[in-house]
């Protein structure tokens, strides 16, 4: 219930979906007033959502700082890369394998592992059914691309069950527990969604440290293009971030995190 709850969830508080709101209730209001509100409201709210110097000051103060790896001490028994966006898909008729939105994960990791940061790799997250049927979920994917540049597959582990953060948490603590029962663990995911999956950790009894990848805020300074002309990458990245920040409060309501 809460998996289907929450893509509903999703839907309905999305900055495009709002803004889509206002202007539906504005075409159909009746009275002039409420009419221009709405109106008013989604063009505020474009502009606001599309402003690349405010979009990446809010993903600069939510994301974690950046973690180097001359920072890390010791090494670490296993680390759990979190799936979901690691892998585009195999185009078809051919052996090309595309990177996925979120797939610097999988760099960093192979990276600690090279570094000699982490002894394992643990992938979790469920594809789609048919894929994990093949055997060609993102987890394998990720998995086979790290095995091509010289990780072992039997430094590769997998947990194919979860199809959300809580449950990316929760099976991979049984493995973990199980596997590693006094092991160091270190957590990697995006930087925009690391808050949450480390307090989902932590409430499953996993005490980890953090290594952040693929990063969405930056740099920049005050000019025209940044202020006034809206940016439709500055659009995506703040409904990244937004769709983080509302599964953040609701898996605090929930007591998931």
């Amino acid at each position: 219930m809460f998996f289907f709850l929450s893509k509903a969830i999703d839907f309905l508080v999305m900055p495009l979906s709002i803004i889509l709101l206002f202007l539906v209730y504005g075409f159909f209001a009746k009275n002039n007033k409420r009419k221009k509100w709405a109106i008013g409201l989604a063009l505020i709210s474009l502009y606001l959502t599309s402003n690349s110097y405010l979009v990446i000051k809010a993903l600069n103060a939510w994301e974690p700082k950046v973690t180097s790896m001359q920072q890390i001490q010791g090494t670490y028994d296993v680390g759990v890369l979190l799936s979901g966006g690691l892998i585009a898909g195999s185009k078809p008729y051919s052996d090309l394998v595309s990177i996925g939105d979120n797939g610097d994960r999988v760099l960093q990791t192979f990276r600690l592992y090279k570094a000699g940061k982490i002894k394992k790799i643990l992938i979790t997250g469920a594809s789609l059914e048919y894929q994990m049927k093949l055997r060609k979920g993102e987890t394998r994917e990720a998995a086979a691309l790290m095995v091509q540049w010289g990780v072992p597959a039997s430094d590769i582990m997998f947990e194919e069950k979860a199809r959300n953060t809580r449950e990316n948490a929760k099976y991979s603590a049984a493995i973990l527990k199980q596997k590693f029962p006094s092991g160091r663990y270190m957590l990697i995911t995006s930087a925009f969604h690391m808050r949450r999956a480390r307090g989902c950790f932590e409430k499953a009894g996993i005490k980890v440290d953090i290594f952040p990848a693929d990063y969405h805020g930056g740099y920049n300074d005050i000019s025209f293009n940044t202020l006034v002309i809206p940016d439709a990458n500055a659009f995506a990245d703040f409904s990244i971030l937004w769709h983080e920040l509302v599964g953040y409060i609701v898996y605090k309501i929930a007591g998931y995190s």
